[in-house]
């Protein structure tokens, strides 16, 4: 006798009498229900909360799977050496040829937490947060919000095509006729506080949380610097290679629903 096969169970409904083919319908009924049920709830809360549905651009420890490379020299010259490695489990942006690592998917309503050092001397590096349209700034830089890390300033804003808005603006951006998102313009506004940062060579630990349009900092624990206004509220997120070499040995990513006090 032919027979259907069950999409949901796998088994197969042979062809009977009445009897038997009603306790086979009532067996594929319990099957059916359960996981509707857990469907409906999975999609009740993805609804609710779309940051949860997000798939979080964790640092494995392994290699860069998730993110793509964007260095304006290799564009030319195929044997320049890499920006950005994997090796002893720690990410390391080795600072030239400077461009970025960026996330290949977008994110909105997040954490972001890193524990990074300068393992030989000082420099510039830093996270892109909001990040979109590459090569926007100077032919290399992404459309962003950027979190500097350049050693002692960490936690200060750089203004990348992007705005950001902070209190007491004119002591912390200068001139307000100065101001602007593109070369030439005064596109830096500091942090909130000094000597947040760890000793040369040891491990700081940096929190960034982006909630709508606003962009909390923490270095170390120390609370450095908020901005609100933010001209993009969702993006890719970067790490820069700018100058010197940076280990991390931590690069999380996390939904939130509001920011931290």
């Amino acid at each position: 006798m032919s027979e259907y096969l069950s999409i949901f169970t796998g088994e197969r409904l042979s062809r009977c009498s009445p009897v038997c083919f009603t306790f086979q319908l009532n067996h594929l009924y319990q099957y059916i229900m359960k996981p509707n049920i857990i469907l409906t709830s999975l999609v009740f809360l993805l609804v609710l909360c779309p940051s949860m549905a997000q798939h979080l651009p964790i640092f494995n420890g392994k290699d860069l799977s998730g993110w793509h490379v964007d260095v304006p020299e290799h564009d030319t010259n195929q044997n320049a050496s890499p920006s950005f490695i994997v090796k002893d489990g720690l990410l390391i942006s080795m600072g030239n040829p400077q461009g970025h690592l960026i996330s290949d998917d977008e994110y909105e309503n997040y954490r972001i937490t890193t524990e990074y050092r300068f393992p030989e001397a000082t420099g510039n590096c830093g996270i892109l947060v909001h990040a979109s349209t590459p090569r926007s700034l100077y032919e290399m830089f992404p459309k962003s919000i950027e979190v500097q890390m350049y050693h002692e300033n960490a936690g200060d804003f750089w203004c990348i095509v992007e705005n950001i808005e902070v209190d007491n603006m004119v002591e912390r951006r200068g001139p307000k006729e100065e101001w602007g998102v593109t070369e030439g313009k005064k596109r830096r506004i500091l942090n909130l506080t000094d000597g947040s940062e760890n000793t040369p060579g040891l491990w700081n630990r940096m929190v960034i949380e982006c909630l709508n349009d606003r962009v909390k900092v923490w270095v170390n624990g120390d609370f450095v610097n908020e901005g609100y206004n933010c001209t993009a509220s969702k993006g890719q997120i970067a790490v820069q290679a700018e100058g010197a070499k940076v280990e991390f040995r931590k690069l999380i990513l996390e939904p939130i629903t509001e920011l931290s006090e």
